[in-house]
Order: structure tokens, then C-alpha cells, then sequence
């Protein structure tokens, strides 16, 4: 019964719990009998059991129980059968989600010589425009998780392929996410390379394309100032957020009676 499947992948993670606090117990437990099945599962014919799969999956690489040989040798191969050309549709838009949202929970590494060649392919598909737009919406994360060299190397023209894509969503998802790859890139390929592309995007035919870039302006905009001066980085959920300066919160403090924080200060300034 898929009922059945289903409930077990939801119990797999506070077993895996159990199972790594009484390590000294049960030592390889979780690698000779749940593993297996979560593994098993992501193939599994009932989509609620592969999604209930997926899920165990990505709170296994949160809480770091997944071994990295078990990445490289059982889960990275699973998900790279899953996504290849050949591949069910299903299957293949699930793969790509999948790989996109586990990215920043490996090493470099391991995204970078094991899911990034794929992830490249799968931006080109011209098969599936879902495929395509989950590729999208999560470039940033890809490039923050493969760092400066492989974005520019690798990411960077696939980006630029999907910020000229015929369907108007791909190109209002690229929008989105232009800071958080600007961030990963050099400024001179921020001037040079990524400007003009967000300039067509302001300018893009399609009123949702130009509405998510000109929201998305000033964060791109802030990516070409110095942080150290101007204060500006981005959060772990790649976010940007202004870090006041010692100077500010120095003066803060010093002021006889007051005890306003900067940041309430800041918002009640708002």
C-alpha cells in the first residue's frame, strides 16, 4: 500500500535521530537498513511516496546523517539516472528539484564534479520548461554552493541562455535571483557581463519580467559596493540585509538615558 510506504519515510528521520544519539548501540543501523530505503523510495511509483522520499532525504542532509560516501555512491547516482535526457518527465522534474534544493547541504566538491555538469544540461532542456524554470528560480543557490570560478567558468552562460528564454517565466524567475548570482561573481563581471543583461530584462517585453527586475534593482545595485564600507551582505537565505557599523552603534550607546537599539531606532526611522 503507497499509504503504507508513504508513513514509513515519514518516521525514517526521527529513527535516523534515535539511531545517531545511540550510535555506540546500534553503529551501523542507519547505513545497512535506512538508507537502502530512502534510496529505494526515490524511485518509487507512487509520486506521494517519492515525494514522502524526498523529504526524509533533504532532513537526512540537514541534520548531517547521511555519510558522504552514501552521497557520492547511492543518492548522487539515483538522482543523476533520474534527471537524464532519457528520463520520465516526472521523474526528471522531481531529480531537478531535488538536486537544486540539496546543493547547499554538500561540499563544494561533490556539487561541483558530481551535480553541476547535470545541472548545466538540464538549464538547456528543450524538452520541459518546468525543468528549465526550477534551474532558474534556484541559480543562485547553485552559484553560492559552487562559489566564484565555476559560476563564472560554468554557470554564467547558462544564465544568460535562460535570461533570453522564449517563456516569459523563466525569464521573470532570472529576475529574481540576478542579485544572489551577482553576488557570487567578480565585480569586473558584474560591470561588464551582467549589466547589460539586466538592463534588457528593465526593458523586457513582458510587464511581470520588468516588474521582478526593477524590484530586484536595488539589491543588484548594492552587490557593486564594498562591504566593508557600505555595510551590505547577505544572509545564510541569501537575503540583504545592512550591518551597522561600530561608528553607529558606538554613538548609540553613548548617549546619556538612551537604550533604543540601532535596529529599532533604524525601523522607527522608517
Amino acid at each position: 500500500e503507497p499509504t503504507v510506504r508513504t508513513e514509513l519515510m515519514e518516521q525514517i528521520p526521527p529513527i535516523a535521530i534515535f539511531l545517531q544519539e545511540s550510535r555506540p548501540k546500534f553503529p551501523t543501523a542507519f547505513f545497512e537498513y535506512l538508507m537502502p530505503i530512502v534510496v529505494r523510495y526515490l524511485t518509487d511509483v507512487n509520486n506521494q511516496v517519492r515525494k514522502a522520499g524526498q523529504e526524509a532525504l533533504l532532513i537526512l542532509l540537514e541534520q548531517d546523517l547521511v555519510a558522504q560516501s552514501d552521497i557520492e555512491n547511492k543518492v548522487c547516482p539515483i538522482l543523476l539516472d533520474l534527471s537524464a535526457p532519457d528520463s520520465d518527465d516526472e521523474y526528471k522534474v522531481e531529480a531537478v528539484n531535488i538536486i537544486c534544493k540539496m546543493a547547499s547541504m554538500l561540499s563544494r566538491t561533490t556539487v561541483e564534479h558530481m551535480l553541476l555538469p547535470r545541472f548545466c544540461e538540464l538549464c538547456s532542456d528543450g524538452k520541459l520548461f518546468q525543468v528549465r524554470k526550477i534551474c532558474a528560480a534556484n541559480f543562485g543557490d547553485i552559484c553560492n554552493a559552487v562559489g566564484q570560478e565555476a559560476t563564472e567558468r560554468l554557470l554564467i552562460p547558462k544564465f544568460f541562455e535562460l535570461c533570453s528564454d522564449s517563456v516569459w517565466g523563466m525569464r521573470k524567475a532570472c529576475a529574481e535571483c540576478f542579485m544572489a548570482v551577482s553576488y557570487t561573481t567578480s565585480p569586473e563581471v558584474r560591470r561588464s557581463k551582467l549589466s547589460p543583461v539586466f538592463i534588457s530584462l528593465i526593458s523586457d517585453t513582458c510587464r511581470w519580467v520588468r516588474q521582478a527586475a526593477f524590484q530586484s534593482l536595488g539589491p543588484f545595485i548594492s552587490t557593486f559596493a564594498n562591504p566593508s564600507s557600505a555595510g551590505l551582505y547577505i544572509r545564510e537565505d541569501g537575503t540583504l540585509s545592512i550591518r551597522p557599523s561600530a561608528q553607529d552603534v558606538n554613538a548609540n550607546s553613548c548617549q546619556p538615558g538612551n537604550n533604543v537599539t540601532v535596529v529599532s531606532s533604524s525601523a522607527n526611522a522608517a
